[in-house]
């Protein structure tokens, strides 16, 4: 598919780097540019996995079915991805890729790769630390003021609270809001206008929806344009081009939670 080629970009592969992983001991080896190895880096190239450099790690992009066709399967079924550089996972490293067999050996489960994950994470609306959200960003401004629950809020023992605390209330000098338009890609960084042509914003992510067949985005733009329905303008390759906001998630979610 040739959407597929235009991964590398915006996952960091090149230009702009990623945060790096936590400092942190694992078990596994380094190739000689210093990029570190999963215990699943052979089991990567068996099964066809393409590996590019991510946040000082070696990682799958894609495999053999592509990124659309993975993306897909995920929605539908289900996916396998490496999540060991992210330090989340508690089997001995010897046994990580019989384990990832096993796991495969269920007709519904195939593997994903960094492409597919990005684009699942986008349209599901979920922000990537270092791109939607960073040290600079507030929960108010990230649309995260979820995770902070009524005592945190009333006793205001938390770090930032003088300032986090008004935004709840409706004093935030910007919000991160879902963009959809027709055309070229969004992808990071590109400015966005308002419908007067006055730059109000920047993207920060942004790629070809699979679902939806039409591209998506997320942005931070001043509170009176974060309304969904809200025209605006994309500067992309040097051209600008109609987008709305749009309610997030762009694609429904429908996550697996105990009961």
């Amino acid at each position: 598919m040739q959407w597929a080629a235009s991964w590398a970009a915006p996952l960091g592969v090149r230009g702009r780097a990623l945060p790096r992983a936590p400092s942190r001991r694992l078990s596994g080896s380094q190739d000689q540019d210093g990029l570190r190895r999963t215990p699943l880096h052979d089991f990567h190239l068996a099964h066809g996995g393409r590996l590019v450099a991510f946040a000082g790690w070696r990682l799958p992009l894609q495999y053999r079915d592509g990124h659309v066709d993975s993306h897909l399967h995920t929605r539908r079924h289900c996916s396998l991805f490496d999540v060991s550089h992210m330090l989340q996972i508690s089997v001995p490293a010897a046994r990580a890729a019989r384990l990832a067999e096993a796991l495969l050996a269920n007709p519904e489960v195939r593997l994903a790769g960094l492409a597919a994950r990005d684009s699942l994470r986008l349209e599901a609306g979920l922000c990537l630390y270092g791109s939607d959200i960073d040290e600079h960003t507030t929960p108010v401004e990230g649309g995260l003021g979820w995770t902070l629950g009524r005592r945190r809020r009333a006793a205001m023992d938390f770090p930032g609270a003088a300032v986090i605390v008004p935004q709840l209330k409706g004093q935030v000098p910007r919000r991160r809001v879902g963009l959809t338009c027709e055309g070229a890609p969004m992808r990071a960084h590109s400015p966005i206008l308002s419908a007067e042509g006055a730059v109000i914003g920047a993207v920060t992510s942004g790629c070809p929806s699979p679902c939806l067949k039409r591209n998506v985005a997320m942005g931070y733009v001043p509170p009176e344009y974060s309304q969904p329905g809200t025209p605006l303008l994309v500067e992309v390759r040097r051209r600008q081009q109609e987008a709305v906001v749009s309610k997030m998630p762009f694609v429904p979610t429908n996550y697996y939670t105990l009961k």
